[in-house]
């Protein structure tokens, strides 16, 4: 789940974004406040839109809202109040986290790609890395599936070149670092850091 609000270039909309999947056709239920968009064809609900959030809480922000429990239990209150019956599953696990580059393989099918199969803690990922520096052995800054980068980009899982991909390696300009090199490559990290925990900018 992924949160979004802009008051002053969207309006007083709270955005929430429940599957980063697109859809060819949907259709919408509003019930006072809240927009559902639906899938047609499986009746999943895609996505929540909260109209006049400030009146239920202040957010003073621009962009990605972090989730958190308290929002989390704000939103399903607001839902609530309004009469629709969904309950969110969220996942509040941290989506940037300390990685660790186990292995790495040539990409089948690109020269300038390759395939690491990277420990995140409670799992390895494999993540296709177009760094020229990516290298086993180092600790990295992974961005998790549903993680938002600070350009608004959406991690999702992906196919590259033939090549599944879950997450990404990300360099210190695409996590919005002050004074990142501009130089080519991925944040290496210092050694010391723990593989799994979250990495805050």
């Amino acid at each position: 789940m992924n949160i979004f609000y802009n008051k002053p270039g969207v309006g007083d909309v709270l955005l929430i974004q429940l599957t980063p999947e697109k859809t060819e056709k949907v259709i919408t239920e509003t019930k006072g406040d809240v927009t559902q968009v639906i899938d047609v064809k499986t009746n999943e609900v895609l996505a929540i839109n909260i109209f006049e959030f400030s009146k239920y809480k202040v957010l003073d922000l621009q962009g990605n809202v972090p989730l958190s429990t308290e929002i989390v239990e704000t939103i399903q209150q607001i839902l609530e109040k309004n009469g629709v019956s969904f309950t969110l599953e969220v996942d509040l696990s941290p989506k940037f986290v300390v990685g660790h580059v186990d292995s790495l393989e040539q990409h089948p099918n690109a020269d300038k790609l390759k395939v690491c199969q990277v420990n995140v803690g409670e799992s390895t990922l494999q993540i296709v890395c177009g760094a020229p520096n990516v290298e086993a052995g180092q600790k990295v800054v992974v961005a998790k599936v549903g993680a938002v980068m600070p350009s608004g980009m959406v991690i999702k899982d992906a196919e590259l070149r033939g090549v599944a991909s879950s997450g990404m390696l990300c360099s210190a300009r695409e996590l919005a670092i002050p004074d990142a090199p501009e130089v080519k490559g991925i944040l290496i990290l210092d050694e010391q850091k723990e593989v799994g925990s979250e990495f805050l900018v």
